[in-house]
């Protein structure tokens, strides 16, 4: 599936561009570019504006295509080529969402988008989660605390209770936003996530430094 992966993030990224260029001639001369956290619109941008989240999967697909070539020996991701693969794919179709949830209202299609947008990365961080106990220590994917870096024990361990949290948070914040609760919760969840993940990766690693088992 490794290759798999690679063709669709190539192919989202390509249809991105194409599909931008074709609707290009309908959109206004100037786009939405930035909502507040009520969805409402407050900030413009000229019509080739329109064009950025392209250009941006592009420069994405070519950083993450050199990162296994960057990797030094002992953290090669390589390692986790498929899982890595997926992850490119994921992170690709993340930005192609957001580009098309961003070109709805210049097309007087009508959306949500602060509601639509925040289950849609919920969904990524739930698939995101569903691939982390597979990431193998490295330098450039992943819980990368200096503890986790320091030990494979703690790297393996953080990645295993990251999966989780991940999960639980996509799960907790698809839930909040179609309850009608703030969107401020679907974040608040991600940071107190975060600080949770970083907080046991230095906590295990204090623990076995302790014991003499690192």
């Amino acid at each position: 599936m490794t290759k798999a992966w690679w063709i669709i993030a190539c192919a989202l990224t390509v249809l991105a561009i194409a599909g931008t260029a074709a609707i290009y001639p309908s959109l206004p001369e100037k786009i939405p570019i930035h909502w507040n956290a009520h969805g409402e619109i407050d900030g413009w941008g000229a019509k080739p504006w329109s064009f950025l989240s392209p250009a941006i999967m592009v420069g994405m697909l070519g950083l993450l295509s050199v990162i296994p070539w960057l990797s030094p020996k002992q953290f090669e991701v390589d390692t986790f080529r498929g899982t890595y693969a997926f992850i490119v794919a994921l992170v690709i179709a993340l930005i192609g969402f957001i580009h098309v949830l961003t070109l709805l209202p210049p097309l007087n299609i009508p959306v949500r988008i602060e509601k639509v947008m925040i289950c849609g990365m919920m969904v990524f961080f739930m698939l995101m989660g569903n691939v982390l106990g597979k990431v193998q220590r490295n330098f450039f994917v992943g819980v990368r605390t200096p503890w986790t870096l320091a030990s494979e024990r703690v790297w393996l361990e953080t990645h295993r209770l990251a999966a989780r949290v991940f999960v639980g948070v996509g799960i907790l914040g698809i839930i909040t936003t179609l309850l009608g609760l703030s969107i401020l919760l679907p974040i608040g969840l991600i940071i107190a996530g975060v600080v949770v993940i970083v907080g046991f990766s230095l906590v295990r690693y204090k623990q076995l430094e302790r014991r003499g088992q690192l």
